[in-house]
């Protein structure tokens, strides 16, 4: 087994003054999750469709289950599955049918496809409608659909590009449960999300990537370590009293707070929670400034990511470049990929 199923090194991608993707590096253990986050625009679907050879990188380099991404193509794909933000059935078809057809076209031939199409619908608890037309299934059993096809020809390596967007949380909860599955298999995924929980649950570790650059990496435990032990979280009353309350605490936090003088939240990473707890209610008494609320909790990888990034996962500023026109209205480039091809 290889070591590393993926590698980049300083992939670049631009179309015209959009700078999708300024030399990112990443490497991915045979048999892990990687979990790529960013803000919406940062780079993300660009990165996965490089990967899955469906464009072509204006420079650096790339291998995936062994084979260069630009040289290779043909091998990558043949190792590959992509499930993309859409779910990509034909609607006219059963689920039966719908897996079969992916077996033909990878040349599996008819028995092999029958046959490997009845053993994921088991697995992804879809034999109860497999012979229903696929329009007729909820949102979770269209996405199991997309997965189990996406799975069709074994591939070594999964691309997920935010493959629960949209779902309810029991259906992003049992297809958490496969994709856990997969990976104790073998199956090398990498998978993009918004959802942090998503990331913290699933990810061996996680890459960070904004304006086309890698910022962070780590597990999500290395992560969390760099806010401190804590983070005191609280908002005031009075908005208007926000910056005031949050020079008054400034020193108190370990690394820099995040004050948001709109909604009078501030947060505090600190080093020894408890006792500065204390300090936080003692200065803000002191200078009469009404606190709405006041807590303190372990940081979570949501704290991180805005630490890190400056914005929350789920902000939209502006689609990945090689998935439609920004905020700015720049033109589109085409939808994201939904499958790749095999």
């Amino acid at each position: 087994m290889l070591e590393h199923a993926i590698t980049a090194e300083g992939l670049r991608k631009s179309y015209r003054d959009v700078h999708a993707l300024r030399g990112i590096d990443l490497a991915v253990p045979s048999g892990t999750i990687l979990g790529l986050l960013g803000p919406n625009g940062a780079g993300k679907t660009t990165a996965v469709r490089i990967l899955c050879t469906l464009l072509r990188p204006d420079g650096g380099q790339a291998t995936v289950a062994g084979h260069d991404v630009v040289h290779e193509p043909d091998a990558v794909r043949a190792a590959i599955g992509l499930t993309g933000q859409y779910a990509a059935v034909d609607e006219n078809l059963t689920g039966r049918e719908n897996l079969e057809l992916v077996g033909r076209l990878l040349h599996l031939g008819r028995p092999t496809s029958r046959n490997r199409a009845e053993e994921l619908l088991e697995t992804f608890d879809l034999v109860h409608a497999a012979g229903r037309p696929a329009r007729t299934y909820s949102g979770g059993m269209r996405r199991r659909l997309d997965l189990a096809a996406s799975l069709v020809g074994r591939p070594s390596v999964l691309f997920l590009d935010e493959p629960t967007t949209g779902l309810d949380p029991a259906s992003r909860l049992g297809l958490w449960e496969v994709i856990q599955g997969l990976v104790a298999d073998g199956t090398t995924i990498l998978l993009t999300t918004q959802y942090l929980d998503e990331a913290d649950r699933l990810a061996d570790r996680i890459a960070v990537i904004d304006g086309g650059v890698l910022i962070a990496e780590g597990t999500a435990s290395d992560l969390k370590d760099r806010l401190g032990e804590d983070v005191v979280d609280l908002r005031v009353a009075v908005a208007t009293r926000t910056a005031e309350a949050g020079e008054l605490l400034r020193s108190l936090a370990a690394t820099e707070p995040r004050i948001d003088v709109e909604t009078g939240r501030i947060s505090l990473p600190v080093r020894h929670g408890a006792g500065t707890l204390a300090e936080v209610v003692r200065r803000i008494d002191g200078a009469s400034i009404e606190v709405a609320e006041l807590s303190l909790h372990r940081p979570s990888l949501d704290d991180v990511f805005l630490a890190i990034t400056g914005r929350r996962a789920d902000e939209v500023d502006g689609d990945d470049a090689s998935t439609g026109a920004d905020s700015k209205g720049r033109r589109r480039f085409g939808r994201p990929a939904r499958r790749s091809a095999a």
